[in-house]
């Protein structure tokens, strides 16, 4: 039985690069755990002071100036998608795609990811508002950057990228407009600006829209990292030239920190380039890992979910979760209500986060697989 790929374009690959769905699969299913409220759930008052509160904090965005855990997972997958770029023009291209197909497709999904990503703003209020601070309206931006970018020179590429976060960090620090000429102060600087002028508010948690520009360089790394992946160099050559990448990108955005804050919330410099470090490390280490020493054990469980990440995080935000944490509610909390009811809350939690997976697993056995 083939594949069914409900984007319409065929059959996926067989000769998959294992690494980039488990890397893939590992941030989303994190993503998608958000909407099942278990790290919520880690940082109750009553666990403060206790290690659980401790790592619960790592699965929070930092309030403002550092870096946690949690602030990696964005730019992860913004660069997830980067490395993916590559191996689906080469699979369209062996497919005999024109051009001008490839390039009208990616306009296309950009447009519909911007959609898709407006439109999760607006369900909410249930009003139409124009927020474009989500992963998906981010990913529109950058994506299509990184595209049109891909057939230049490795060389050009990052200079690109670098001169994308130069101007952001010029437009935040020289930026002259009264009320809004604070580069890294909450609410006061270019990106707030730049807010106002798309929705006339600004977010309340100080995320901006404007971060969809610094952060294209880490979907333009991503298209680095795929074409020396797809490269005809040896493993070992690839995993060194990730590593040192990573590890330059890490020193320059931890050394720029002393001027520039690291601020996910406003994607500054330092930020783009430390978090983009991580990415390439953690890449090399899966790459590593599972397509040159051939880990198997617990790659397929973040795989499958690797496998269709567009539909399982629509599904998750837009009531998905909510509709699966209702169903296992009544019988998680009835069962485990003599633990107390915050650890049966816990059980809730991960009985719907597991419910997310199967769902993602059941596709994946269907081959139902899910794309623009």
């Amino acid at each position: 039985m083939g594949d069914k790929n409900l984007s319409g374009h065929g059959s996926l690959s067989q000769n998959r690069m294992l690494s980039l769905d488990f890397f893939r699969g590992f941030t989303m299913l994190l993503l998608i755990a958000e909407g099942t409220h278990l790290f919520s759930l880690f940082i109750d008052p009553s666990l403060k002071g206790s290690f659980l509160h401790t790592l619960g904090t790592q699965f929070h965005h930092h309030p403002w100036n550092g870096l946690r855990f949690w602030d990696l997972i964005q730019p992860f997958f913004m660069f997830i998608v980067g490395v993916a770029l590559p191996f689906s023009v080469r699979n369209r291209e062996k497919r005999g795609e024109s051009p001008s197909r490839i390039r009208n497709h990616a306009l296309q999904r950009a447009f519909l990811l911007l959609l898709f990503g407006w439109a999760l703003y607006c369900i909410g209020p249930g009003r139409i508002t124009f927020r474009f601070q989500n992963v998906l309206a981010q990913l529109a931006v950058t994506y299509l950057i990184a595209f049109l970018l891909m057939k230049r020179r490795p060389m050009t590429q990052i200079f690109a990228s670098l001169g994308l976060l130069l101007a952001a960090e010029l437009l935040y620090r020289f930026f002259p407009v009264a009320g809004f000429d604070q580069a890294f102060v909450p609410g006061h600087n270019f990106g707030s600006f730049v807010d106002m002028i798309l929705s006339g508010e600004l977010n309340p948690d100080h995320w901006v829209a404007f971060n969809a520009v610094p952060t294209a360089a880490h979907t333009i790394w991503g298209v680095l990292a795929g074409q020396i992946l797809l490269s005809g160099r040896r493993d070992r050559k690839k995993i060194s030239i990730l590593v040192v990448a990573g590890i330059v990108c890490l020193a320059a955005g931890y050394s720029l920190s002393v001027v520039t804050p690291i601020i996910k919330r406003i994607a500054t410099s330092s930020f783009v380039l430390a978090s983009g470090g991580w990415a390439l490390l953690v890449l090399a280490l899966s790459y590593w890992l599972i397509d040159v020493r051939k880990l198997k054990i617990g790659t397929p469980f973040f795989a499958v979910v690797g496998k269709n990440p567009l539909f399982i995080y629509l599904f998750a935000h837009v009531g998905g979760a909510a509709l699966l944490y209702g169903i296992a509610k009544p019988f998680t909390m009835g069962i485990f209500s003599w633990t107390g009811d915050l650890p049966a809350k816990m059980v809730t939690s991960l009985v719907t986060w597991m419910m997310l997976w199967f769902i993602c697993w059941w596709m994946d056995r269907k081959r139902i697989y899910i794309r623009l």
